[in-house]
């Protein structure tokens, strides 16, 4: 009897990966090739779309070629991708220059115009904070700077878009990728009428918008050839990467966040239609015709703890570096670390932040700051957290995966300071495989996008420390009081 596979394409910002999963979940082969980023000057960030399409074709035909597809039974792929990237395609679906990806911040002016003046009911039609990240601030900056490419382009895309356009032509996006952008009505969940006249571009210059489930068939023949395939294989268009790493995580229903912390990291929840944050904490992005994702991205994660290992002269692993920190008690004898060493997103959406070490004496030690450093880390995920609260209530379970999640002190200080408990992924790949089950589901092979807690590893279960959440609870209203004196200075 032939067995039967799914692929979930992984777009990242940083590599491209393709993993394959058993029907089941369980990963037994990936492929992973590197991005470059180039940066034209210290807030331009940009890639080659075309380095993309081919590090995609390259991952896709390196698992493609260990399957005996004859033997058995690739039932589809299925595709996310990293958010707020912007490509400026011709009419025949060629790049015209390099894509902007979300950490550009050349838009920063417009961002603090637009906010200054409809910033806030732009946010609550689109759901996306006024952010430089965005699609839409990177085409108002455009506008404004008359460059050479948004002039003579066509359509304007998403790096999944424009690979899907050049294998198979055709101009569609799903509806998460659709709303990152910051030009998708969520009343309408078709391309908001103002922000196309902010940006300056026309309806018809966007791609048609569909659900995660629709399927294209009929991939270009050289394209098959390339990829050695004798029949067409079913991709399902899938979602971003935000949002299937909380279906990969089973984080889905009612209640359930997923905590994701590796160099940067993201709080993120399910819910039922599209809530909106009345002071812009947290994102709204849509997932399908019914459900969105709520939730904020923080930049200083394990970045942060990579950074002051570099300026204590550590000359140990990261572990090590982290592992100091046990011996030093809840609070780090007085230290609070605001972590905002890279500027903010969520929940401050700002790139002035920055970040704060208050406290400091003789008695400090370099395990005493670790310590402060990994509390404030998880201190910016609790404050956005408390604003998912305010709009849909308290979590009924945490989820959490990433690097930072391999930390057992990082985990307990997580379950002590949100005073739940903590389950622990052992999945890394979990955009991935919420991308192939979405092809699963596309294909008829799973029924509902909840039958994927069917097929999810097994979980660790850290408990809090009653002890420590009445400590954190007072720790956190400190760290909060001088925020607010710090958020001024910015």
């Amino acid at each position: 009897m032939k067995r039967e596979y799914v692929i979930g394409l992984d777009l990242g910002t940083t590599s491209i990966k393709a993993v394959l999963f058993t029907t089941t979940g369980t990963p037994l082969k990936e492929a992973e090739e590197p991005v470059t980023t180039v940066h034209p000057s210290q807030i331009f960030a940009e890639q080659d779309p075309n380095e993309v399409e081919f590090k995609a074709l390259k991952v896709l035909r390196d698992l493609l070629q260990e399957l005996d597809i004859k033997q058995n039974t690739l039932v589809g792929i299925g595709i996310s991708s990293a958010m707020h990237s912007l490509v400026l395609v011709d009419n025949d679906f060629n790049a015209i220059c390099n894509m902007l990806i979300w950490s550009d911040a050349r838009s920063k002016k417009q961002a603090d115009a637009l906010l200054k003046q409809q910033g806030q009911e732009i946010y609550k039609v689109t759901g996306t904070p006024i952010h430089p990240m965005t699609p839409l601030l990177k085409l108002m900056w455009m506008k404004e700077a008359n460059f050479e490419g948004y002039l003579k382009a066509t359509y304007f895309m998403t790096i999944k878009d424009f690979l899907i356009s050049r294998w198979y032509g055709k101009r569609i996006i799903d509806y998460g990728m659709a709303s990152s952008t910051g030009l998708l009505n969520l009343k309408n969940l078709d391309w908001d009428k103002e922000c196309l006249k902010l940006a300056g571009i026309k309806k018809e210059q966007l791609s048609e918008i569909v659900p995660p489930t629709c399927l294209l068939t009929d991939m270009k023949s050289n394209l098959r050839e390339e990829l050695s395939l004798d029949y067409d294989i079913p991709v399902a268009i899938g979602s971003s990467d935000g949002l299937l790493a909380n279906l990969g995580s089973g984080a889905i229903l009612p209640g359930e966040i997923n905590v994701s912390v590796g160099t940067s990291g993201a709080i993120r929840q399910f819910a039922s239609g599209f809530p909106v944050n009345d002071k812009m904490e947290t994102f709204t992005y849509v997932f399908d015709e019914k459900t969105s994702v709520i939730g904020g991205p923080t930049n200083n994660g394990g970045i942060v703890l990579d950074w002051l290992k570099e300026v204590l002269e550590f000359k140990g692993g990261i572990e090590e570096f982290i592992k100091g920190a046990e011996s030093v008690p809840v609070g780090a004898d007085g230290l609070v670390f605001h972590p905002y060493v890279n500027g903010e997103r969520a929940p401050l959406w700002t790139l002035e932040a920055k970040g704060n070490l208050f406290g400091l004496g003789l008695r400090h030690k370099r395990e005493h700051i670790a310590r402060a450093a990994l509390e404030g880390i998880t201190f910016n995920i609790y404050r956005i957290g408390k604003a998912l609260d305010r709009m849909i209530g308290k979590p009924t379970k945490i989820t959490v995966n990433g690097g930072l999640a391999r930390s057992s002190l990082w985990v307990q200080i997580m379950a002590d300071v949100f005073g739940q408990e903590v389950y622990i992924s052992e999945t890394h790949n979990n955009a991935a495989w919420g991308a192939a089950f979405t092809a699963l589901v596309a294909t008829g092979k799973a029924k509902k996008f909840v039958e994927i807690k069917n097929n999810l590893p097994k979980e660790v279960v850290v408990t809090p420390n009653e002890e420590n959440i009445g400590l954190y609870t007072e720790l956190y209203e400190k760290y909060l009081r001088l925020g607010q004196i710090l958020e001024d200075h910015f």
